[in-house]
């Protein structure tokens, strides 16, 4: 009895082997959905439920606060060539004519250049840097919902490299929120809006890095944020803000040696910017007190020369303009000048600097040293000089 049980449980046994043989031969794909179900039934498989809350630490309300402000900017160059000489045309080839008549081009050549810019006003008044704009003859503002609009120029400062536009549209998105400068401080998030490259409104984040950077030789006026915010080509003239979507800035420009981001990007403050707008918008330019001199830094071997005390601060005025604000008020070259209202000027920039800070026509008082004694001088501030254009 038990032979035969265990005949028959062994015959079983034989052709369940036989059969699972057979299928795994020429069906394999039997055995693995089989198995693959299995899982898949078994898993645990969870989705989280969405909330409306957005991830900790996100900024994406900043973002879609400010966005809607940054406009990419298009802007077409002619470059103006010289006509061909009258006459066979074919000889622009030969090395002669060449030597006579220089290089010269029988057809002008367009060229373009994209940067980025902010919405400042619900009229359409829309600031970039003016190294976007300088040499442009058509200027192109794309909005962020993909309108274009023809942007005509308001008026530019080269020395601070910002630049106002207009456009004429309805309907535009709200205008972008100036910042308060006093609540930025170094370590603060800060995002940069722009136009990378053409790729389109990209955001990238970093951190205040440094304040008040100056005597990088971009600019003649500098008071720089520094930030590790990825700042790219296209991206200058948009808009830095804080993690409130408040503008805090203008990305105008990157320490790099490849072109691209290398953490290191500088931007022009927000209360610069809108000093620089209200004025070009009020009087079609930026105007800045000038008294007329020529400074140089005191070097501790050029103070030593002159016989300077010890720890003189202030600049040498190796020329001062015959008739200008500061020969009038009795400013001779040589005197050394180590204030202005009381304020100590430290070196040639921030001589330049406070200077320019004073209306036309207001008086200052000066303090001179000439041989050796202190004098107080006032001084009727000038109109700056307009600078050239920077190309």
């Amino acid at each position: 009895m038990l032979n035969r049980l265990w005949l028959t449980f062994a015959q079983a046994v034989t052709i369940l082997l036989a059969a699972w043989l057979i299928v795994a031969t020429l069906k394999p794909q039997w055995i693995g959905s089989v198995q693959i179900s299995s899982l898949i039934e078994n898993a645990s498989l969870k989705e989280a439920a969405y909330d409306g809350q957005l991830s900790p630490g996100s900024y994406h309300e900043a973002v879609k606060r400010s966005m809607p402000a940054v406009v990419n900017i298009f802007t077409s160059t002619v470059a103006n060539k010289t006509k061909p000489h009258k006459g066979n045309v074919s000889n622009l080839g030969d090395p002669f004519f060449k030597f006579f008549f220089g290089d010269q081009a029988p057809e002008e050549s367009p060229s373009s250049s994209l940067g980025s810019g902010v919405l400042a006003s619900p009229e359409g008044i829309i600031l970039t840097n003016y190294h976007v704009i300088s040499e442009a003859d058509e200027i192109e503002v794309a909005l962020a919902d993909g309108r274009k609009f023809k942007a005509k120029m308001i008026g530019g400062d080269p020395e601070t490299d910002i630049a106002v536009l207009k456009i004429d549209a309805n309907q535009l998105p709200p205008a972008i929120t100036f910042g308060a400068m006093e609540s930025v401080h170094v370590g603060d998030v800060v995002l940069a809006i722009g136009n990378p490259f053409g790729v389109g409104q990209t955001v990238t984040s970093g951190i205040v890095s440094a304040m008040g950077r100056d005597h990088l030789g971009i600019n003649t006026f500098e008071n720089f944020i520094q930030t590790d915010a990825a700042i790219n080509p296209g991206n200058s003239g948009g808009a830095l803000i804080d993690t409130r979507g408040n503008l805090i800035g203008i990305n105008t420009a990157i320490y790099s040696n490849n072109g691209g981001s290398m953490g290191i990007g500088f931007a022009i403050p927000a209360n610069l910017v809108r000093q620089v707008m209200e004025s070009i918008l009020k009087n079609g330019a930026m105007t800045r007190g000038w008294i007329g001199v020529e400074p140089l830094n005191l070097s501790k071997e050029l103070a030593e020369s002159l016989k300077l005390p010890s720890k003189t601060g202030g600049v040498l005025l190796s020329g001062v303009l015959e008739g200008g604000p500061a020969d009038r008020a009795g400013v001779k070259p040589g005197d050394v000048l180590i204030a202005i209202n009381n304020q100590p000027i430290q070196d040639v920039r921030s001589l330049l600097n406070q200077v320019a800070q004073f209306r036309p026509g207001s008086d200052v008082n000066a303090t001179v040293l000439r041989k050796g004694k202190e004098l107080d001088l006032k001084i009727e501030i000038g109109m700056r000089p307009k600078q050239k254009t920077m190309h």
